[in-house]
């Protein structure tokens, strides 16, 4: 007798699981609803609502997956059982002979024959990745192995040319998240490069500068085997691209497929975003709030859409990527992205009989939220040549410089500002400073019209028009009241007595605390130590004094 029929059936287990879940699910509404002390609650409790039957749905892609993976055991088992062993199978044996009997052919040799259908793969679209037995593999991972959260946030890197806005991109996302979001939320990066060289310096910035996140699991990083990728030079050119441009568009495709895969059982959605991008405080909840609105109003919906440009913003239930990593994995030759999705909507929801209802009809399951959430802020595309200059106008207006009281202090620059974009106005927060081409040895000078005790300083360069111009190399550094101070073996501690308290790191930004024993300080100064390809802003100029209660 076959393995799979000493076991349940596949469709008699999944009516046992959702039947077990219902068991769980509907006494919590109850106990849920007995809780609820006034009709106040009520949106919450809705939204509670939502949120467990959007995770319904997670939990039972997955069992699918595990169903799956199942099935194909049994199968193996039965095919390792000869014919021979249908013998053992009385009611089978008499169906035999009596078709034998009334008909005297051989129709009774047609049961059961052992054959199961195979059903297209990943390998019918992707042959190449049956070249390599590692080519599935990761080849890079850094992670907690956080799951089961309410948001995933997909961010593929690749290497850019000119500048890589990853680490203002985790910045930014990261500054627009709650304690509580923190604990619900994911964000996967996954540098589409097989250079371990390169992946492990990525990894290294963002460790640098994000390890507490990555040590909470708040972040992974993920890196693709070799065997991924196809040979992109042997690709076919379609849409009379060059194939610089088909290689491109091709790969990133491909990027989607893998990081939405690996991204899949992570959490009960999925946000595509993209590394050069900026994301307005409370974007988590309001992201969440909206889907679990549109779910307890029982709207249907296939993608909500929180940036008007290109893949950015793009939220999935997660239990439905499958059908959507096929239909690019189909396609990812053929057409960029973004048209694969508008194509993908088309054919799930449009009437080709009644095609002057098709927009209405796409604009039902693909829904716009306004004002946009997530602006795009790169410049220099990591396809060479290509510079994008487009931006979201649903996002509105962004804030170029954030004003702050500073003590008093005489302000002077050895770099030439441009225009009204004085460093003396944006001492005072009147705007920011903008200056032209820092040479080494430029300095940026406060000095302090009474000596003052750091309790902390903060400056931020680049903005989000202009996030390349930032200050790189440049160091901050104080003049302390006390010369015994100066006089004492400090390591870094420059010629002329300054001492160095901090320097600008690769985002951009430089901010501290200086050691308690430097007591009152004459002067604070920014030191530029190497030459700049990029103008240079401060969009923030911070320096609290201890007896300040900002």
């Amino acid at each position: 007798m076959s393995v799979v029929n000493l076991t349940m059936s596949p469709l008699r287990k999944r009516n046992c699981f959702l039947v077990l879940i219902g068991i769980v699910f509907v006494p919590f509404c109850f106990f849920v609803l007995l809780s609820v002390p006034d009709m106040s609650s009520e949106d919450a409790l809705v939204q509670r609502i939502a949120e467990l039957q959007v995770r319904i749905q997670y939990l039972d892609s997955m069992y699918r997956s595990r169903q799956e993976d199942l099935q194909q055991l049994s199968q193996h088992f039965d095919q390792s059982f000869n014919a021979d062993n249908t013998s053992n199978l009385p009611h089978l044996q008499d169906m035999k002979q009596f078709l034998k009997n009334i008909s005297g052919l051989h129709v009774s040799s047609g049961l059961n024959p052992g054959v199961s259908l195979k059903f297209p793969t990943a390998y019918q679209f992707l042959p190449h990745l049956l070249d390599d037995p590692t080519s599935l593999r990761l080849s890079y991972l850094l992670s907690k192995n956080r799951d089961g959260v309410s948001l995933v946030l997909g961010i593929p890197t690749v290497k850019r040319e000119k500048y890589n806005y990853l680490m203002d991109t985790l910045q930014s996302l990261i500054d627009g998240l709650t304690d509580e979001e923190i604990d619900d939320s994911l964000i996967v990066i996954f540098i589409a490069e097989i250079e371990l060289e390169y992946i492990v310096k990525v990894a290294s910035e963002v460790e640098k500068k994000f390890a507490a996140q990555l040590e909470s699991g708040l972040i992974e990083i993920i890196a693709p085997s070799p065997g991924y990728y196809p040979n992109f030079e042997k690709l076919p050119l379609t849409l009379g691209d060059s194939p610089e441009r088909v290689k491109w568009r091709s790969k990133q495709n491909l990027d989607y497929v893998f990081l939405m895969s690996y991204c899949q059982t992570k959490g009960t959605f999925y946000v595509q975003l993209e590394d050069d991008i900026m994301a307005k405080p409370a974007y988590m909840t309001t992201m969440k709030k909206f889907a679990l609105e549109k779910t307890s109003k029982k709207e249907p919906w296939i993608i909500l859409d929180f940036c008007q440009l290109g893949f950015i913003g793009k939220m999935f239930r997660s239990a439905e990527l499958p059908w959507l990593i096929q239909f690019f994995q189909m396609f990812f030759n053929d057409k960029p992205v973004d048209w694969l999705l508008d194509y993908l909507i088309t054919t799930k929801v449009c009437n080709w009989e009644k095609r002057d209802n098709c927009k209405t009809d796409k604009a039902k399951v693909w829904i716009h939220y306004k004002p946009s959430l997530f602006q795009h802020i790169g410049e220099h595309s990591s396809l060479k040549g290509k510079v994008q200059k487009l931006k979201d106008k649903q996002f509105g207006k962004v804030a170029l410089y954030f004003p702050h009281k500073n003590p008093e202090a005489e302000i002077t620059s050895g770099i030439k500002h441009y225009k009204q974009y004085s460093l003396k106005r944006a001492y005072l927060g009147e705007t920011f400073f903008w200056g032209l081409l820092p040479q080494p040895g430029d300095q940026l000078v406060f000095k302090f019209a009474s000596p003052i005790v750091i309790k902390k300083f903060l400056f931020r360069s680049g903005n989000a028009e202009h996030p390349t111009d930032k200050f790189y190399n440049t160091t901050v550094e104080v003049q302390p009241k006390n010369s015994f101070y100066q006089n004492s073996n400090v390591v870094n501690i420059t010629q002329d007595g300054f001492i160095v308290i901090g320097k600008f790191d690769s985002a951009g930004v430089a901010s501290g605390s200086p050691d308690e024993n430097i007591g009152k300080v004459n002067v604070l100064r920014l030191n530029v130590h190497s030459e700049s390809d990029n103008w240079a802003i401060l969009s923030e100029i911070h320096i609290q004094d201890k007896l300040s209660r900002r």
